[in-house]
């Protein structure tokens, strides 16, 4: 046998041993685990039944201010985050035909320009929709064609949020809801919802619905492609009896939760089922409309890791079990 061979036969009889001892290992001290009870004291308190959806910040309408005719800006009169009245004078503009007799005016002098200025007047560009001016595509002097969006327009902006379809049912117009910012997590935007969409998007077979949600009041910061956290409002209760949801169980059509044996409080083997009428839940505590009242004690289930298994080695170990070291 080479020495290469030796040397491969070394490292497989190592790995054989270091996985076997770290087998025995594992199952040597494996952990017990074991039920034990927690002792919960009903209580009134609320609960808040919440939606949670993201959404993209967006013009509820986009107005797009075309030319009819192609020409030149001779002035613009706002700028973008302007806020505007329906038939107000955005800007002034020129035909392609009065745009070169001004210049050929021009040529000749100030008074002959003067002249023609007030022979053929500027056509106003003027706002279609009060809102707000959200781009700004042209500059004084600079030429455009009809298929050129001068300046666009938005009345108000909202959020685009998408509702699961499990979800929607829950949500209804005018309801209340919450709008936090990932660009500003700090500020949270009182909103409600404005409109529903009737037609799904699914995507990765997954279908949402478009829901519309209008703040009350925008703020200044708020833009149009901001990312946006909603929070929907579907319902509150409080002053009510309410367990941790984990406490209760169902078997058999029943629906009960765990109280201590009524003859023997420290048995916890015979455990008397108190059946129960649920209400609303937020996921992590559930309303109980009957069957409990405040004050009460109900036993909740939980599992307890024990301690691994002691004086335990591997056959592995270069020293040997305890017993081969002198142990007793």
């Amino acid at each position: 046998m080479n020495l290469s061979s030796k040397k491969t036969i070394s490292i497989i009889l190592g790995a054989t041993f270091i996985i076997g001892g770290l087998g025995y290992k594992f199952f040597a001290n494996k952990v017990d685990t074991s039920i034990v009870y927690k002792e919960y004291v009903v209580k009134k308190g609320s609960i808040n039944v919440q939606i949670l959806s993201t959404g993209i910040i967006q013009p509820e309408n986009k107005v797009e201010i075309k030319p009819p005719i192609p020409g030149r800006i001779e002035k613009v009169l706002v700028a973008e985050g302007a806020k505007v009245k329906k038939g107000q004078i955005l800007a002034w503009m020129s035909s392609t035909e009065r745009a070169a007799m001004l210049d050929a005016a021009s040529s000749k002098g100030a008074q002959e320009l003067k002249e023609w200025e007030v022979m053929y007047r500027a056509t106003p560009v003027l706002a279609a929709i009060n809102g707000t001016i959200i781009q700004k595509n042209i500059e004084s002097g600079q030429t455009f064609t009809t298929q050129d969006a001068i300046l666009v327009m938005s009345d108000r902006l909202t959020v685009k949020a998408q509702v699961d379809e499990t979800d929607i049912a829950k949500i209804k117009v005018s309801q209340k809801a919450k709008i936090i910012l990932d660009a500003y997590p700090e500020e949270t935007i009182e909103a409600q919802v404005d409109q529903i969409a009737y037609d799904a998007k699914t995507v990765n077979n997954v279908t949402t619905y478009i829901v519309d949600v209008l703040p009350n009041t925008a703020p200044a910061y708020m833009r149009s492609g901001m990312t946006a956290n909603v929070t929907f409002s579907v319902q509150n209760k409080k002053d009510i009896i309410v367990v941790p949801t984990e406490a209760i169980k169902n078997s058999d059509g029943k629906t009960f939760v765990q109280m201590a044996n009524p003859n023997d409080a420290n048995d916890r083997k015979n455990l008397k089922e108190q059946e129960i009428t649920l209400g609303i839940t937020d996921g992590k505590k559930t309303e109980i409309l009957s069957g409990l009242s405040e004050g009460e004690s109900i036993l909740i289930q939980q599992f307890k890791v024990g301690d691994k298994k002691a004086n335990s080695s591997s056959p592995f170990s270069p020293m040997g079990s305890p017993k081969s070291r002198g142990g007793k």
